[in-house]
């Protein structure tokens, strides 16, 4: 079963506990540690943001660039890794503060774009074809201070450049309703799959789907993935779950609320997933109180915890399930369904 679906998370996932109310309580793990423990932990892509493979990427000439992006590829290969996507990680620099693709500043938009390329890149060099484009600032505090209108031109514009720049790439919007903005941009999937649809190359252009954001915005995750699989559109998710509307919590896969991540599971199932071969990707926190020796444990108990959720979809009884349909007793199929992820 593990065969059939491939995992995947960033070297942030193992990270030193800090967050917005106090400082970090773990050493760190510099990152060709945290390569060798993905086969360990059963994972085989690596998610990067731009500056996780090369981190003075701003600061060094192309050539250098592509030199150390060259020498991350040869850790992957060396630790029988592949690169999944290269995210442009725009949100942690000044000039990404009004937004990087929609800020007001013609400047700022212009770096960002050119980011964008670098970021490109370091993805080629890394022998991935996919960029993520989470728009983390990339939305408003006040709805005054942009034209909304204006900025999701912008944002279509971010597309036809890269795919214009590289006849080969895919993209992926990861859409998120709100933080670190209070409005973002591209909240839902929909959102994103309409900006898709009005690129100069829509068969290159997708959605990753978080767990945790979708639940932020009021839906339900497996129905945002359902959406994406029916016109073809899911490149990737991040598996995760959400305590609430509350912060992003990036909780560990199926730690809050099971039913759902069941139906997470089952949708993937049903959609063919793990045939389109891409990744099961994870982004989830370690617990701030969880020592150093184990805070990769919430990266091994997801991927546990999904594969035994595969195995509850593909035991489920279908002539129960398909008896309760055509009766149309769905108390009898919610009660099926609860006994079955009990064990009853």
């Amino acid at each position: 079963m593990a065969a059939e679906y491939r995992f995947s998370f960033g070297p942030w996932n193992i990270h030193e506990g800090a967050d917005p109310f106090g400082p970090a309580v773990r050493p760190s793990l510099e990152f060709a540690k945290k390569l060798k423990m993905y086969k360990q932990l059963g994972f085989d892509g690596v998610q990067f943001h731009d500056d996780d493979a090369v981190p003075n990427m701003e600061h060094v000439s192309p050539a250098e660039m592509q030199r150390q992006a060259k020498d991350v590829k040869k850790m992957l290969d060396d630790e029988g890794l592949v690169a999944e996507f290269v995210a442009p990680r725009l949100w942690e620099d000044p000039r990404g503060v009004d937004g990087g693709f929609t800020a007001n500043d013609a400047k700022c938009r212009d770096w960002a774009i050119e980011r964008l390329k670098r970021c490109n890149d370091i993805g080629n060099a890394l022998g991935t074809r996919l960029r993520v484009l989470w728009l983390a600032r990339e939305g408003t505090y006040i709805r005054e201070s942009k034209n909304a209108i204006e900025a999701y031109q912008y944002l279509l514009e971010a597309l036809n450049t890269l795919l214009r720049y590289d006849n080969q790439c895919e993209i992926a919007i990861e859409p998120k309703p709100n933080e670190p903005m209070d409005h973002a941009y591209c909240p839902t999937i929909g959102h994103a799959i309409a900006l898709a649809l009005k690129s100069i190359d829509p068969n290159r252009v997708g959605g990753l789907i978080e767990t945790a954001h979708a639940l932020l915005a009021g839906l339900d995750p497996a129905d945002e993935m359902a959406f994406a699989m029916s016109i073809g559109k899911l490149y990737s998710v991040h598996l995760n779950d959400q305590n609430g509307l509350k912060f992003d919590q990036d909780k560990s896969f199926a730690a809050a609320n099971l039913r759902t991540a069941y139906n997470q599971v089952r949708v993937l199932e049903l959609g063919g997933y793990p045939e389109t071969g891409r990744f099961i990707g994870l982004d989830v926190k370690a617990m701030r109180t969880q020592k150093f020796e184990t805070s990769h444990k919430h990266l091994s108990n997801s991927r546990t915890i999904f594969l035994k959720l595969v195995e509850k979809v593909r035991t489920f009884p279908r002539d129960v399930e398909a008896q309760c349909i055509a009766d149309r007793d769905y108390e009898a199929l919610e009660l099926a369904v609860l006994q079955h992820l009990m064990g009853g």
